[in-house]
């Protein structure tokens, strides 16, 4: 986890902890972009942090982590049009003018549009290269498609690139899924990042006529990250992301425990006796019944927990807007998996769980200390009509 993130999470708002539903880590794309003079706008959806290179230059300027574009001379601005890797309701934005300190946007503003699956936004394939700009001809096309779209983030002045004024946030008050969104600079410069930061929305209603298991846990169903003990160099929120870990930076991984004991003694169940754990605590997409688990360990080979348990419980739906249920451990908690032994860079899969119902969140506890890359929940989702009782 950046060094610099790290000592500011505790101020950052409450929706930067929400899936970000833009990265390229989750599938989001730069469909068009007006400009990519001195860096592409792919950049802005790595998950990475920003860097810096000192002295790096390309043949059309100062080698930049972000997009940025030429100092305009024509009528008009620079925009860009972002596939959402998951598309979601949007709670929050996260500009990131890294670096950027000269030659930021003064002014951005952020649209946004619901656009059918299989329905393409451009007859061209886009071509991601520094120093070349979009034909006058087809800005003004898609200009008539995207300059009506419904405005997410009105225009909105930005603070510069210093580690200081870098991060620039602004919140989402709107219940709509987007799929689609046209980033807008006002009239030109560079930005490191955009984190477009939400939850999935899913038609479960489909889902439960399938009557198969879906992982209730999956960050494309829904699933969020609600509470951890300590996430020092990885966030609980990659748990639930999708595909396989990429390394370990795309995993849940703590600090080392500073209560571990000096000699470590193995107890009668073939555990290490520890006197604390780690913790993080995931939001089902939607209730339902567990009835396989699996925990990846890939890529933490000399960081992996010694072992791990899953607890679930029903939360019910008229409390979760409660301010008390941030409080988890007053929950009543069940086993679905008692403690059992992980193994280094491995995935684990488990089917012979202990039964608790329908829940609505899991906890997965790792002891002492260490990382996880994947968690899998798969299940049936509870009814429908059952869910709007609780």
């Amino acid at each position: 986890m950046d060094k610099e993130l790290q000592h500011e999470c505790f101020s950052r708002p409450s929706f930067a902890h929400l899936n970000d539903l833009a990265s390229n880590g989750v599938g989001g794309k730069i469909v068009f972009a007006t400009d990519d003079w001195f860096a592409v706008a792919e950049n802005l959806l790595k998950p990475s942090d920003p860097e810096w290179r000192e002295g790096v230059f390309t043949s059309f300027g100062k080698w930049m982590d972000g997009w940025e574009t030429r100092r305009k001379r024509i009528p008009g601005h620079d925009w860009c049009v972002i596939k959402l890797g998951i598309p979601g309701v949007i709670k929050g934005l996260h500009v990131d003018t890294a670096f950027f300190t000269g030659n930021f946007p003064p002014r951005v503003s952020v649209q946004g549009a619901y656009v059918e699956e299989g329905l393409a936004m451009l007859h061209t394939e886009r071509k991601s290269e520094v120093g070349t700009n979009a034909p006058a001809n087809l800005i003004e096309e898609l200009d008539k498609l995207t300059g009506s779209w419904s405005e997410i983030l009105p225009m909105t002045a930005l603070r510069p690139g210093y580690s200081s004024t870098r991060h620039n946030y602004f919140a989402v008050n709107n219940q709509q899924r987007w799929t689609h969104l046209r980033l807008n600079l006002y009239p030109d410069g560079g930005i490191a990042r955009l984190r477009v930061y939400g939850t999935a929305v899913k038609d479960w209603t489909h889902v439960a006529l399938q009557k198969l298991p879906v992982d209730l846990t999956a960050m494309v169903n829904g699933g969020t990250a609600e509470g951890w003990s300590n996430m020092h160099y990885g966030h609980p929120r990659n748990l639930i992301a999708p595909g396989t870990a990429a390394n370990m930076g795309d995993g849940w991984e703590t600090a080392r425990r500073m209560d571990r004991p000096s000699i470590l003694e193995q107890g009668k169940d073939g555990c290490l006796n520890l006197p604390g754990c780690e913790w993080s605590v995931i939001q089902l997409g939607h209730p339902g019944t567990v009835l396989k688990i699996e925990i990846d360990t890939n890529h933490f080979k000399g960081n992996f927990p010694e072992s791990c348990k899953v607890e679930g419980f029903l939360m019910r739906k008229k409390s979760q807007n409660d301010v008390n249920t941030k409080d988890w451990s007053s929950r009543s908690w069940k086993t679905i998996l008692p403690r059992t032994k992980l193994s280094p860079d491995k995935l684990h899969q488990f089917t012979e769980l202990e039964g608790c119902g329908a829940i609505s969140h899991v906890r997965l506890i790792i002891y002492p200390d260490g990382g996880v890359s994947r968690l899998r929940c798969w299940g049936m989702p509870a009814p429908m009509s059952e869910y709007s009782k609780l």
